[in-house]
């Protein structure tokens, strides 16, 4: 449907509702944190009927009255805004979130009310059992297949390597996410490869999410409010990758006092200071961490070693502010940037840069609007002087994006989501500077622009009690821009046509719709039936010879021989809550079909390569499997069971006979276990074990002798598996003081506990005693690694 067609029909649907909605008054607002002022995002708002007598209207604390069951219920959105429509009448609205203590308002809904709420903290949890019915079994009750929410508890006590929290790696422990490689922050979802996620920081994409080659993630969890993952179903205002989409919102500051908080570790040190620019108005948040191995470095006497460095750092910030009861602005930033260097021969450096204005504007009490600008960079040097080659060579992916999403909560059956968006890609291939003295020569690659826009429409609607729906369309449109000589290649990859584009010219315009559909079936207040099917549409593609990202992939867009990637997944589930919503339970089953799907010539060259389009093969792909999930919420002992049984394969042409083969993801059977056990008010022990599958590889199948050298040659590609991975962690934390007003703890880890020797990489070579032999040596990563924190708040 063409656009202007789909908005006026959205117009339509909108004067219809508010015909419909005339009879009814709207109870908004927005919750927050008492302590901190931070929005509480996912915070549930139960409206029933029958306030006691004498209720005064917004007052607090009062007795419940005899009430005849919930009229209506909502949640706060990411801005923790939400909107209730119910008829003239007396209510008791209940207002509530997981680890909070409940907040009772007595109220008569004759007119449209704005209603507020600060939340307190609960440690004991019996506010928020007793009253939090709604929010306990929204896994059930929620359309949405494929969600998972992490909460900053969850992060926190998770064991990582290094005893650092990490956003990322605690994802690779939840059904259906795969770990990349070991330590690595890299990870596939539902066979899609690392390159098919979406890893947005306050809306902004983040390209790179590794720091020191993956064994850290960007994302310092001490600036981190909320993360949620959409394995592949998200609702329509997300898109741009096949796989996933992980959604981090930072802090934003707390509006009620100052405080300083951080943490020191044996390789890296963090620091954070929040506090209010006006107290209720406007708050600030800023966060710093640092690796100094490079300061240790320069203590050694090796003049290879003290002249040489590795560290990474990351800064963020984040300021907002209240400019009524209507608007409110944010501003956020990220800037981190890795160094790697040996003695002045060689240095690697590469981060990520990403800013953030958002507007938040309510026009009523039902319509809810978000503008954003959005910045996002990554970039890459390489300074090499080994053997006087004087060599730099750069790289960068630069995002400007214009967003505007609206929501519409027409009444609580129904609710509209509209919004567009704009994004300028400016892409850098390759740029070689070569000095006087070196043996190469400049090599300057054109760069790529190209322009995608995005408009959305998306319904929540519940018809019945028991049925909730959640349906859209998103529809893409990328063109490439000029300026720059486009090629047309053959099959075999030799250019048979080429055409010279003016700058800002368009070259070609791909156009997809995204249609998304989910719905569940409540059998009862703990079980309910799921299904869902979505399209998502990929014009950025990363080209890379390895299954985890790496610093100098090289990022490309769609263009004349590039086509988008498509993925159509269909999924069905069963969810089951038991022991009064203590416990979640799901058996997720799942299909997904791939199209335009990427793969390289044998010896590829990606880098620095002006035909880089010369080197690819395109095919197709499918994944399937199958979810099992366990998780308990309450009391002493949390944590999760996750199985997953999965497959991924390929078909390229060109490769392995045009047969399918297994994809470079392919991991059939992956267990995870998490346990977090509070032994005391001052103690919490916790662990993890994973357990999956030999990712599939390629071993070489002989080897030749030419002028006495050897080769090896290779046959169906993937055609083997390296070993099972296993692996046990442990942590304890301990808090050591803790006061009013600030609090000192200390935590103990071990990554791979039991000291597996987890295979990294297998290598082929000539047995150096017997050169008749070829041997398999194989390089482990990692082993034991114990570490030690020392946190601290005031």
């Amino acid at each position: 449907m063409p656009l202007p067609r789909l908005f006026g029909l959205l117009l339509l649907l909108l004067a219809v509702a508010a015909a419909r909605g005339q009879a009814k008054y709207s109870i908004s607002g927005t919750i927050r944190d008492t302590t901190s002022g931070e929005v509480l995002i996912g915070a549930t708002v139960s409206v029933a009927r029958g306030a006691a007598d004498g209720g005064a209207a917004g007052g607090e604390g009062a007795h419940p009255g005899q009430g005849t069951g919930v009229a209506a219920g909502a949640t706060t959105n990411a801005y923790g805004f939400y909107s209730v429509t119910a008829p003239e009448g007396k209510y008791r609205v209940v207002i509530s979130f997981a680890g909070y203590g409940a907040d009772t308002f007595f109220v008569m809904l004759n007119g449209n009310l704005r209603l507020s709420a600060k939340l307190i903290p609960d440690t004991n949890q019996l506010k928020a059992v007793v009253v939090s019915s709604v929010r306990k079994n929204a896994n059930v009750t929620q359309p949405l297949m494929g969600v998972q929410k992490l909460t900053t508890a969850e992060i926190a006590n998770v064991p990582v390597i290094f005893g650092e929290k990490d956003v990322l790696k605690t994802i690779q422990l939840l059904p259906g996410v795969q770990s990349a490689g070991d330590g690595s922050s890299g990870f596939f979802v539902r066979g899609g490869t690392s390159a098919q996620n979406l890893i947005l920081l306050d809306e902004a994409v983040v390209y790179n999410p590794d720091h020191l080659l993956g064994f850290f993630s960007t994302f310092n969890s001490d600036a981190i409010k909320d993360v949620t993952v959409y394995k592949g179903e998200e609702p329509a205002d997300y898109g741009g990758r096949l796989s996933s989409v992980v959604d981090i919102r930072m802090n934003d500051g707390n509006n009620q006092r100052y405080s300083v908080s951080g943490g020191i570790g044996l390789i890296d040190s963090r620091l954070n200071i929040e506090g209010p620019i006006v107290k209720d108005e406007g708050s600030f948040f800023v966060s710093a961490r640092r690796t100094y191995a490079d300061l240790f470095l320069r203590l050694s006497k090796d003049t290879n070693l003290n002249k040489s460095s590795l560290y990474f750092y990351d800064l963020n910030a984040k300021v907002n502010y209240k400019l009524g009861e209507k608007d409110h602005l944010y501003l956020s930033g990220y800037n981190g940037e890795d160094n790697l260097g040996i003695n002045n021969l060689f240095n690697l450096e590469y981060g990520n840069s990403t800013g953030t204005l958002r507007w938040n504007h309510i026009f009523n009490s039902r319509l809810f609007s978000n503008t954003s600008l959005v910045f996002s960079k990554y970039n890459y040097l390489i300074n090499d002087n080994q053997n006087n080659n004087d060599v730099n060579i750069s790289s960068y992916i630069q995002d400007a994006s214009l967003k505007e999403d609206l929501q519409y909560y027409i009444n609580t059956a129904n609710q509209l989501d509209i919004g567009i968006s704009v994004t300028h890609h400016a892409l850098a291939p390759g740029i070689l500077n070569a000095g006087e003295s070196s043996s190469f020569n400049s090599l300057f690659l054109p760069k790529k622009y190209s322009l995608e826009s995005d408009a959305y429409i998306s319904h929540r609607w519940s018809p019945t009690d028991n049925l909730h729906i959640d349906y859209g369309v998103r529809v893409t449109s990328f063109a490439i821009l000029g300026p720059g000589t486009f090629y047309t290649y053959d099959s075999l990859g030799d250019a048979i046509d080429s055409s010279v584009y003016m700058g800002h010219s368009v070259v070609k315009n791909y156009i997809n719709p995204e249609p998304r559909f989910s719905a569940s079936w409540v059998l009862d207040d703990v079980s309910s039936i799921k299904w869902s099917y979505a399209r998502n549409i990929q014009n950025l593609h990363l080209l890379t010879n390895s299954t985890s990202s790496n610093p100098t992939d090289l990022w490309v867009p769609s263009s004349n021989n590039i086509k988008p990637e498509i993925a159509d997944q269909e999924s069905i589930g069963y969810f089951r809550n038991l022991a009064d919503n203590k416990y979640e339970t799901s058996v997720e089953v799942y299909y997904k079909t791939m199209q335009n799907e990427i793969d390289y010539k044998n010896g590829a060259q990606l880098i620095a390569n002006e035909n880089v389009e010369s080197q690819l093969l395109y095919g197709k792909g499918r994944a399937y499997g199958v979810e099992l999930f366990v998780k308990k919420k309450e009391g002493a002992l949390t944590g999760w069971v996750s199985y997953t049984l999965s497959r991924t394969q390929l078909q390229i042409d060109g490769i392995n006979n045009n047969q399918w083969y297994d994809a470079s993801q392919d991991v059939p059977h992956n267990i995870s276990v998490v346990g977090i056990y509070k032994v005391s008010p001052k103690w919490t022990l916790s662990s993890d074990f994973v357990y999956h599958s030999g990712q599939s590889v390629t071993y070489p199948s002989g080897k030749y002798i030419n002028n006495g050298e050897v080769f090896f040659y290779y046959t169906d590609r993937n055609a083997s598996r390296m070993p099972p991975y296993d692996r046990l962690d442990l942590a304890a934390t301990v808090i050591a003081t803790k006061t009013a007003k600030s609090e000192s703890s200390w935590t103990f880890s071990v990554y791979n506990a039991y000291d597996r020797a987890n295979a990294y990489a297998i290598i082929f070579q000539q047995n150096p005693n017997n050169p008749e032999q070829t041997q398999a040596v194989k390089y482990t990563l990692y082993k034991l690694v114990p570490s030690v924190t020392w946190n601290f708040k005031f």
